[in-house]
């Protein structure tokens, strides 16, 4: 019997509670697999890549009648994505700049240029992660070029390393945003969004936020009892900015070439590895040949997990989204008071806490399928929410106690986690009202475009 004006089937009402129970129980298999089985098996120690598949291959198996071969499927089509060949290429680019001494060259013209100002070697700081971050793949091996080269420096000033390992953790999540991140180019081949747009919208919000915590960095360097470096002489800046120019023109000619249209990604990071091999054999002349098997072994490591990763977090977003959660997510903060601004807030809180518990990459590749489409029916610029998203990941991956960043921070910067602790909390306050800035105010995002 049809309708008399919708023309549709009437449901008789054992047919409504039979599908409402249906839909309940497909919440509750959602709830144990996925918020039950993932936090479980991260917490006991395993991968995270086999975590997202072991909850995904049981979902299926257990709770719908799709083939288990799917997962299989759709792992490798996450992982087959075009764009997505420029990670193992910057991965090795970023092994180029460590072993070619380019980065260091980078941040000894940076110290003799401010080395002599009040906490100079602050802004030292967080100027060379601003410079080398997102080209090594590594947020790690970002720090992990800077940190060695200044840390000893600054504590014979006076600074406290615990002060500097969270300095550092902020900065670190600052410039997640700063091209080429392979944040943005795993949003860009999970949403088709321009990855020379991402490019392009990251570099400001980055900007806005450094100069935040330089502000802060200037606020506390007037009760601190750090020493000041003899000011440089003239001729000893620009011999180290001479030096250093062909690495300093590096970042922006990747930037400049994705951002023009001149180059992809891919072929950009091609650029670049060639780049390096000419300047650091004919003018650093540190490079040697035999670092080269030690170098791709390990930019082969480091790319095979990232991409491992992305393709089972692709493989878990697509049962979610099959499952119609996408859906109920979407009616459900559509249904919420204060529409986009609601929204965005959320976005901001979800995303921190997804940088806590997933770290940023797999965060990303889970969630922005389900989110973005959202975010498209509230008006809300894709280029804009991007940033906001990976902010708002770059501040809960360092946020302890259970932000990873964090612990890694300090490792690499061999400071006391506890006594670190005590320190990030004003730079993570800094962090979370540039997210703020930054998300109310959209041109910084996409004004460039």
């Amino acid at each position: 019997m049809l309708h008399p004006v919708r023309g549709a089937p009437r449901l008789s009402y054992d047919q409504q509670a039979s599908n409402e129970r249906r839909q309940c129980l497909g919440r509750v298999n959602l709830a144990i697999f996925f918020l039950g089985v993932v936090p479980l098996a991260v917490l006991a120690g395993v991968p995270i890549a086999f975590s997202f598949g072991i909850a995904t291959f049981a979902y299926l198996a257990l709770s719908t009648r799709l083939p288990t071969s799917v997962v299989v499927a759709r792992l490798e089509a996450g992982m087959s994505t075009l764009i997505l060949l420029a990670i193992p290429l910057f991965v090795f680019l970023g092994y180029l700049l460590e072993i070619t001494g380019m980065a260091a060259c980078m941040i000894r013209f940076l110290a003799n240029l401010l080395g002599h100002v009040r906490n100079g070697l602050h802004y030292v700081l967080v100027a060379a992660m601003y410079l080398v971050s997102g080209i090594s793949g590594s947020k790690a091996a970002d720090m992990a070029a800077v940190a060695p080269a200044l840390f000893p420096e600054m504590e014979k000033r006076g600074a406290d390393r615990a002060e500097l390992a969270a300095l550092l953790a902020a900065t670190g999540a600052q410039t997640e945003t700063v091209p080429p991140s392979l944040i943005l180019i795993a949003i860009g081949s999970v949403t088709g969004i321009s990855i020379a747009a991402l490019f392009q919208g990251g570099i400001v919000p980055a900007l806005v936020i450094g100069l935040m915590l330089c502000a802060l960095v200037w606020w506390r360097a007037h009760g601190a009892g750090v020493s000041r470096a003899p000011r440089a002489a003239g001729r000893d800046i620009l011999r180290s900015f001479l030096v250093a120019l062909p690495a300093l023109l590096l970042p922006f000619v990747i930037r400049g070439a994705v951002i023009e249209g001149v180059a992809t990604a891919t072929e950009v990071s091609t650029i670049g590895i060639a780049y390096c091999f000419v300047v650091g054999a004919l003018l650093y002349r540190q490079f040697q040949w035999s670092q080269i098997g030690r170098v791709l072994v390990r930019s082969a490591s480091l790319s095979g997990a990232i991409l491992i990763v992305v393709g089972a977090a692709t493989a878990m977003a697509w049962a979610i989204t099959q499952s119609g959660f996408s859906q109920s997510l979407a009616a459900s903060i559509a249904g919420m008071p204060g529409g986009r601004v609601t929204f965005i807030a959320l976005s901001i809180l979800l995303f921190a806490v997804l940088g806590c518990v997933l770290e940023g990459l797999p965060a990303v590749v889970l969630f922005a399928p389900l989110m973005f489409p959202i975010a498209r029916q509230f008006g809300v610029h894709e280029i804009h929410y991007s940033v906001i998203a990976i902010l708002a990941m770059g501040v809960g991956l360092f946020t302890p106690p259970f932000g990873i960043g964090f612990y890694i921070t300090c490792a690499i910067g061999g400071a006391d986690p506890d006594k670190a602790m005590r320190y990030i909390w004003t730079y993570l306050a800094v962090l979370l009202a540039g997210v703020i800035v930054v998300a109310a105010v959209p041109w910084l995002s996409i004004g460039l475009l």
